[in-house]
């Protein structure tokens, strides 16, 4: 017995921080999405009134959903090609390898605010280094963030700053390749793209998988880069989801609606989440 609150004593703070800042607040957005509440007034029950306004009378919430629904089809699988043929560029063993991986990962650990307030810079259309580059080249580049349609796209290429995060995921994963199943495909013929297409990546489909449903559940949360780049603009081009949250829990203080969007995010990435792993059984591959 005395063994057994030992044991509850070095499980108590985390317990308490478990219940104090993650259950409490958990049930506590339940409760505010069936209300209205501004913070300051005590929370009034509207029942399903905000769940009803969201998809009835909110214009902007089908568009937040749209952009970030558009932003996942694209960012994801472009990070996803980016990383795996990042990872193959420096699998190959050549002097300066371990510099090149580090060069590469070394942008992943940035801040996200940090990236982009630099990004920013270097997309300003006046001063920007993109635009500077482009100008040498005799290309009058674009405004980027100041664009309805460019601002969309500029997030997106910024996500690529972060590549070298599943670069050194899918490093991880080149390395458990069996090195004799190589060896009979170069036995049998294949060249390098047959053993690529036919060996490396049947087996590196596994960690294809993990970070394809990571980066849905990061996409459906994007934030930082557009709050602090372009706000959403212009003309609601880059409204994320989750900014457009954020705006109607701190901007209008209206937190039950806000609470509602956050609930309905979280059954959104559930089933999709759940959708991704209802397919992994036709293409994820498990052992060789």
């Amino acid at each position: 017995m005395k063994r057994r609150r030992v044991g509850w004593l070095f499980v108590a703070p985390w317990l308490v921080g478990f219940v104090v800042f993650t259950l409490y607040p958990f049930l506590t957005s339940v409760y505010l999405s069936f209300t209205r509440y501004d913070v300051v007034s005590p929370a009034k029950w509207v029942g399903l009134a905000n769940y009803r306004a969201l998809f009835t009378d909110d214009d902007l919430f089908g568009k937040s959903l749209l952009v970030t629904f558009k932003y996942a089809c694209i960012a994801v699988p472009v990070g996803i090609v980016a990383g795996v043929a990042l990872a193959l560029l420096l699998n190959v063993d050549i002097k300066g390898q371990s510099v090149f991986r580090t060069l590469f990962f070394l942008p992943s650990i940035v801040p996200g605010v940090a990236t982009a307030t630099v990004f920013v810079w270097i997309l300003n259309p006046e001063i920007g280094l993109v635009n500077g580059l482009l100008k040498n080249a005799g290309v009058i580049g674009p405004n980027w963030l100041g664009d309805s349609f460019w601002a969309f796209y500029s997030l997106i290429f910024m996500g690529l700053w972060g590549v070298g995060g599943s670069m050194v995921i899918y490093l991880a994963g080149l390395k458990d390749v069996p090195v004799q199943l190589y060896e009979a495909a170069l036995l049998d013929g294949a060249g390098p793209w047959e053993r690529t297409r036919r060996v490396t990546l049947p087996l590196l489909t596994p960690v294809i998988f993990f970070n394809l449903v990571m980066g849905v559940i990061g996409a459906f949360q994007y934030f930082d880069g557009a709050f602090i780049m372009t706000r959403g603009g212009p003309e609601d081009s880059t409204l994320f989801y989750a900014l457009y949250m954020f705006y109607r829990a701190w901007r209008y203080m209206d937190m039950g609606y806000a609470s509602a969007m956050a609930w309905i995010l979280f059954a959104l990435v559930v089933g999709l989440t759940g959708l991704v792993f209802a397919t992994q059984r036709r293409w994820v591959h498990y052992g060789a």
